[in-house]
């Protein structure tokens, strides 16, 4: 029993200095600590670091390391962060869709209550607080861009449509992303739809 005991504690301390490691903002999964215990004993730790308020429990099997602000107190992770601790260590690529994706690159105000990215992992659905976050699984074909600049861009592009890219849009997105940047996208334009190919040739243009 005492054996136990003392190696649980061992197991606390190394997972305590794993967090701390990451900083505050961290978001982590059980299996993130699978090297330095079973996962029994990573549970229990998981759940007693919960009930001290060191870390806080988001969802089920989710956890973070929470950033406080002196006004607001314990802040949110990011949505990126959440989706790339559910996808793990194996599979690291998400890519931001539809009005999330528009509302990062500032072409949209809106943050919607479902956040949807793709992925080619393994797909799961989880609800942190009234934000729902959903892991889409993916073709290759559709993930050729994921975590670049070209990916985001066309995920926004597409939740726009069209007819909604105006040139306020376009000259938003040269004034926000650097110049070097945007001369990238020529890079990945064979992977973007056709009719935003004349979209990623303005960008390229110096302001």
């Amino acid at each position: 029993m005492k054996s136990k005991q003392k190696g649980i504690k061992n197991v606390d301390y190394k997972i305590l200095k794993s967090i701390n490691s990451r900083g505050h903002g961290a978001v982590f999964v059980p299996t993130d600590f699978l090297n330095l215990g079973s996962r029994q004993a990573v549970d229990i730790v998981l759940h007693r670091l919960v009930r001290k308020g060191t870390i806080r429990r988001l969802a089920r099997g989710i956890y973070d390391f929470p950033e406080e602000h002196p006004k607001l107190g314990k802040l949110q992770p990011s949505p990126e962060k959440i989706a790339q601790a559910l996808v793990g260590r194996d599979c690291t690529r998400i890519q931001p869709t539809g009005a999330y994706a528009a509302n990062i690159l500032g072409l949209s105000e809106q943050v919607p209550a479902k956040i949807v990215f793709l992925t080619d992992g393994p797909g799961r659905t989880i609800k942190i607080g009234a934000t729902t976050i959903q892991l889409r699984r993916t073709t290759p074909k559709n993930m050729a861009m994921a975590g670049r600049l070209s990916g985001l861009l066309v995920q926004a592009l597409r939740e726009l449509g069209k007819e909604n890219v105006t040139a306020e849009r376009l000259e938003h997105l040269k004034r926000v992303i650097p110049l070097e940047a945007r001369k990238e996208l020529l890079k990945d334009i064979r992977f973007a739809p056709e009719w935003m190919h004349s979209i990623f040739r303005k960008l390229t243009e110096e302001t």
